[in-house]
C-alpha cells in the first residue's frame, strides 16, 4: 500500500470574515430523504438524478418535469449513467454492483453485474463515481459506524469483476478526479479519521499511486463527505454536521466555504445548462428538526464557477 505523506501546507479553519459565505441556498426538492446521496447531472436530459439510501429510491428532478422517483429492492448508494443506454444506470448497492432500468411504473429493475464479498455482515456500498475515462469506482462500509470497523474497501469495476484497490477504510467518501484525470481524491468521513487524500492517477491503467494527505479536516468544521470538482480543479466537499460546502484548491488550500440551511449536507454535483449550479443533497437525521426543517432536501448554490460533465460508465 502506498505511503502517506503530509501536505506541504495544512489548511486552516475558515474565519467568519474570510471564507464562510452566506450562499443563499435555494431549495430545489423538499425530499426529506434519510440519506440523499450521489447527485449526478444528466446533461442530455438536463435533469438531476440522486438516491435516498435508506429509502431505497432513485430520484430525478428537472425544471420541466419536477420530481419523480423509482423504488429499488435494495439500498442504492452511488450511481452512474450507462453510456449509450438511455434510462439505464449503474449502481453500487448492498450486495454488489447492478445495472438499473428505470421503468414507467416507478420501479427500478436490477440486473446483477458484479457481486462483492464483504468482510462481514451489515456492509454496503457508499460513495462512488466514474473516472474521466468511464471506469466505475466505489467504496464499501459497515453500516454500524459506531463500530469504527476498518473493513471498507475501495473497488474498481473491471468488466464484471470488482477489483479491490485500497482497504482499511471506515467510511470511504469524497471520491473525485481532477479535470485532467491525473489526480484522484478520496476521503474517509468517519469521526476517527476525517482525512482527504490525493493520489497520482494513471489514466491508461486506472491505477492510483503516491497516496498523500491532501487535507486534514479534523480541525475544520464538518466531516468530509461527498465531493465534486470544478473547471479550475477546485475540490468541493460537503462538511457534514457543519452545514457547509468547502472548496479546496489543488494545492490543498481551503479557498472558501458556502452555507446550506441543514446540518448534514451529504454530496454535491455541478449541473444546470452551464454547469454553474452546485446541487447539494442532504441527510435527515432522527430527532428534533425544528432548527432544520428542510433536512433531507436538495439545494442549489451559485458558487461563481463551473463544473465538468459527469462521465458515464463505459461498459
Amino acid at each position: 500500500m502506498p505511503s502517506t505523506r503530509a501536505a506541504p501546507s495544512p489548511p486552516r479553519a475558515p474565519s467568519e470574515t474570510e471564507a464562510v459565505q452566506a450562499s443563499k441556498a435555494e431549495l430545489v426538492v423538499d425530499a426529506r430523504h434519510g440519506t440523499g446521496e450521489s447527485p449526478v447531472w444528466h446533461a442530455g436530459e438536463q435533469a438531476l438524478y440522486w438516491v435516498d439510501i435508506p429509502g431505497r429510491t432513485v430520484d430525478r428532478w428537472s425544471p420541466e418535469d419536477g420530481h419523480v422517483q423509482w423504488h429499488a429492492p435494495q439500498m442504492p448508494a452511488c450511481i452512474a449513467a450507462v453510456a449509450g443506454r438511455p434510462g439505464q444506470w449503474l449502481a453500487g448497492m448492498e450486495d454488489g454492483v447492478h445495472t438499473l432500468d428505470l421503468g414507467c411504473d416507478g420501479q427500478a429493475r436490477l440486473t446483477p453485474l458484479a457481486p462483492v464479498q464483504h468482510a462481514r455482515a451489515g456492509m454496503r456500498f457508499n460513495d462512488g463515481r466514474c473516472d474521466r475515462q468511464g471506469r466505475f469506482w466505489a467504496g464499501t462500509m459497515l453500516m454500524d459506524m459506531v463500530a469504527a470497523a476498518r473493513t471498507g474497501v475501495l473497488y474498481r469495476l473491471d468488466g464484471a469483476t470488482l477489483q479491490p484497490v485500497l482497504d482499511g477504510l471506515i467510511t470511504p467518501n469524497g471520491l473525485a478526479f481532477s479535470p485532467d484525470g491525473r489526480t484522484m481524491y478520496l476521503s474517509d468521513s468517519h469521526p476517527q479519521v476525517q482525512a482527504i487524500w490525493a493520489f497520482d492517477y494513471d489514466t491508461d491503467t486506472g491505477t492510483p499511486s503516491n497516496r498523500r494527505l491532501f487535507a486534514d479536516m479534523g480541525p475544520l468544521p464538518g466531516r468530509p463527505d461527498g465531493a465534486a470538482i470544478d473547471v479550475d480543479g477546485g475540490y468541493w466537499i460537503c462538511g457534514n454536521d457543519a452545514g457547509l460546502v468547502h472548496r479546496f484548491m489543488p494545492d490543498g488550500r481551503l479557498d472558501r466555504s458556502l452555507e446550506v440551511p441543514v446540518k448534514k449536507p451529504a454530496m454535491c454535483a455541478f449541473g444546470g445548462p452551464a454547469l454553474d449550479t452546485l446541487f447539494v443533497t442532504s441527510i435527515r437525521p432522527a430527532g428534533d428538526l425544528s432548527d432544520q426543517p428542510l433536512a433531507g432536501g436538495v439545494f442549489a448554490l451559485r458558487p461563481g464557477t463551473q463544473g465538468l460533465p459527469e462521465p458515464a460508465w463505459q461498459p
